[in-house]
């Protein structure tokens, strides 16, 4: 049995508008209640400018809210950089840093993704690194040395992390956005090797909590979520659509 308690984290990436966000933060309101988040942890990462949004609506409740990503320095002369600090002042309690698609798109590194991650638990942000392989990292049998240099890209500060601060979630490149997901025993074999990673950089595995995100739905998540090592999910379209993202909650609350 589980001991970790199962997160799943909304990735809303640039989509929303006020009205559509109202709609979306009413009806979660209306189905994730205290009994539900008694059994899963849940947060909403929202793009920037609807942070205060996020706050508002949820604030009252004990759904969680974070960013989609921080700057690397402290703060200063950066324009267009958030820091972590001002996401401490909107009230964030995650950020999400090393998504694929910021490492594919945007050229980030394990080290810049590692140094985003630091100053984000500075300011007593938790921090959710994503990591994870393309398909051609696959089908050349390197995924277990994609995730290693990830990993270890992060053991500057694993070894004193706090737990409940520190999340890991595997994305499958070739599984974001594709409406391709990785098989159970897939993802459940890369959360086995990201663990025993873990362990050797010196943090405190048999407790992180290892997320699976990648077109995880309703229909594919309960055969996800009792893996034994996968502790939810990092939910990119299906967190837009409320009923979606509701079912999703309540399968990692019954795994």
């Amino acid at each position: 049995m589980k001991t970790r308690k199962p997160f799943v984290v909304g990735n809303w990436k640039m989509n929303g508008d006020l009205i559509a966000n109202e709609h979306l933060f009413t009806a979660l309101r209306a189905s994730i209640d205290r009994s539900l988040l008694s059994q899963v942890e849940v947060a909403i990462a929202p793009p920037y400018p609807y942070l205060g949004q996020a706050s508002a609506w949820l604030g009252d409740t004990e759904m969680a809210w974070g960013a989609q990503d921080v700057a690397s320095f402290e703060n200063g002369a950066f324009t267009g950089e958030v820091s972590a600090s001002m996401l401490r002042d909107l009230g964030c309690r995650w950020v999400i840093v090393g998504h694929s698609e910021r490492r594919t798109l945007l050229g980030e590194t394990d080290d810049l993704i590692a140094h985003k991650a630091e100053r984000a638990l500075a300011q007593d942000i938790g921090v959710i690194v994503c990591v994870g392989e393309t398909l051609e990292d696959r089908e050349s049998d390197r995924t277990e040395s994609v995730l290693a240099a990830q990993i270890d890209a992060l053991a500057r500060f694993t070894s004193g992390v706090r737990v409940d601060r520190f999340v890991v979630a595997y994305e499958p490149v070739w599984a974001i956005g594709t409406g391709r997901t990785a098989s159970p025993e897939q993802a459940q074999a890369a959360h086995v090797f990201i663990r025993s990673r873990l362990a050797q950089a010196g943090a405190d595995a048999a407790r992180v909590r290892i997320l699976y995100g990648g077109s995880v739905k309703p229909a594919s998540a309960p055969s996800l979520f009792v893996m034994p090592d996968i502790d939810g999910g990092l939910i990119g379209g299906a967190s837009l659509v409320a009923e979606e993202f509701v079912a999703i909650c309540r399968s990692a609350a019954l795994a």
